[in-house]
């Protein structure tokens, strides 16, 4: 449970703690493969990146994908990146800065888009789940924004204050959904999108994770 009152961070996971970034461009070109589209760059990726999906596919391919586009491409996105996220590990100093902030008598949780029943051994894995007074993943189909899973996630810890609350991620989307909840919000250049995309959202930007906490220190004072 949450201290009540206690500055509190949501985590993102997927390119936030978990640095996955090189399976995310495999399997993205490998989706991509599948209809015969050109395959992207890193720095193309994440200036193109947005959600819901299937609207960055349309920056690609000049229109949305067909249903049965869409979901043969995100069955084989889902395919590629099961098999290669073993090769990828936290993102340096992730497990020092959880500890440090738990230290400290603050709470933080964790919320991704990356299915549940397959993040939640992947964090125990990695030996930080004890860290969070909770961890969801995505239920239901994915592609879309974390807005709604937001709105659930805080509903679900006691004590935690929207106003006293700070998500961390590396998309434009994490700040839609902290805004959702009445929270603040950080935004980390490791990930999904380059700087110049982010810097647009109208959010503090940073370049590493550390001083991602610093600044969420910052906004709750």
């Amino acid at each position: 449970m949450g201290k009540h009152g206690a500055a509190h961070i949501v985590w993102d996971w997927n390119g936030t703690l978990f640095h996955d970034t090189d399976a995310i461009i495999g399997a993205t070109n490998a989706a991509f493969a599948e209809l015969g589209i050109a395959q992207i760059t890193l720095q193309q990726y994440r200036e193109l990146y947005c959600v819901p999906v299937p609207k960055f596919y349309e920056r690609l391919m000049g229109r949305l994908p067909t249903d049965a586009e869409w979901e043969q491409m995100d069955s084989v996105f889902h395919r590629y990146y099961a098999e290669h996220r073993v090769a990828c590990g936290l993102t340096a100093g992730v497990p020092a800065l959880l500890a440090r902030w738990r230290s400290e008598g603050r709470s933080q949780s964790l919320l991704s888009m990356y299915v549940h029943d397959e993040l939640i051994p992947l964090v125990r894995g990695f030996g930080i789940e004890r860290h969070f007074v909770r961890v969801d993943g995505r239920t239901g189909p994915s592609g879309g924004s974390k807005a709604e899973h937001m709105v659930r996630h805080i509903r679900e810890i006691a004590g935690v204050v929207p106003g006293r609350t700070v998500v961390i991620g590396d998309a434009a989307d994490d700040a839609v959904a902290a805004r959702r909840v009445g929270a603040r919000a950080v935004l980390y250049t490791g990930g999904s999108h380059s700087r110049a995309s982010l810097e647009v959202v109208g959010v503090p930007v940073v370049d590493s994770l550390e001083e991602a906490v610093e600044e969420a220190e910052r906004l709750v004072a």
